[in-house]
């Protein structure tokens, strides 16, 4: 059974860093595009970064350019987002996708998520 487990969530101040990791298991992911999606309560969920099987590409939403960096794990199995420069409008719960084609990661339309870990930063 595929699995997608979030973790790095939590209450920061505004102006610091988190860096959320999630961990992919049940089949091999070495093939598979992964990334980052938040949603804030009563918003949309919003595409947040997404990178290709070999980390050679990678995406990101207009609101996190220059703040936000994806990366991956040397097993393949782990995406990281590392957030500097939070923002309160970052809080949202920061949900893990991954799937065979980097497009669908980055439409939205991925075929594993996980649970999320929310990210609350205070102004």
């Amino acid at each position: 059974q595929v699995s997608l487990v979030e973790s790095g969530g939590g209450l920061v101040q505004a102006g610091g860093s988190l860096r959320l990791s999630c961990v992919a298991s049940g089949r091999t992911f070495t093939s598979y595009a992964m990334g980052w999606f938040r949603q804030a309560p009563g918003k949309e969920r919003e595409f947040v970064a997404a990178i290709r099987w070999n980390g050679d590409n990678t995406d990101y939403g207009d609101s996190v350019k220059g703040r936000f960096s994806i990366s991956r794990g040397s097993a393949k199995n782990t995406v990281y987002l590392q957030m500097n420069s939070l923002k309160s409008e970052d809080t949202a719960a920061y949900y893990c996708a991954a799937d065979l084609t980097f497009g669908k990661v980055v439409a939205g339309t991925a075929a594993y998520w996980g649970q999320g870990t929310q990210v609350t930063v205070s102004s």
